[in-house]
């Protein structure tokens, strides 16, 4: 799978199962698929939702941070890419 470097997850909510995540290369949208990968951390998982400051977007630009809902634990400083087919 190719994949392209969005940026890193800078905190992680457990209890809520959400984590933020500054786009530091490229943008992502909601619908993309990820694939977060650390030093124990290696899944893939679909965008749902994101948000700034509680509202609700649907593309995450580079160079900003957003709250992203998890299916899994991450670890702040994990890698975040985009799968591209």
């Amino acid at each position: 799978m190719p994949e392209t470097k969005i940026g890193v997850i800078t905190h992680h909510f457990g209890k809520i199962g959400v984590a933020v995540i500054k786009a530091t290369e490229t943008e992502l949208s909601v619908g993309d698929t990820i694939h977060i990968k650390g030093h124990t951390t290696d899944y893939t998982q679909v965008v749902e939702s994101m948000e700034i400051e509680h509202q609700q977007i649907q593309k995450l630009k580079k160079g900003e941070e957003a709250g992203l809902k998890v299916t899994d634990k991450v670890h702040e400083n994990d890698e975040v890419f985009k799968v591209t087919d």
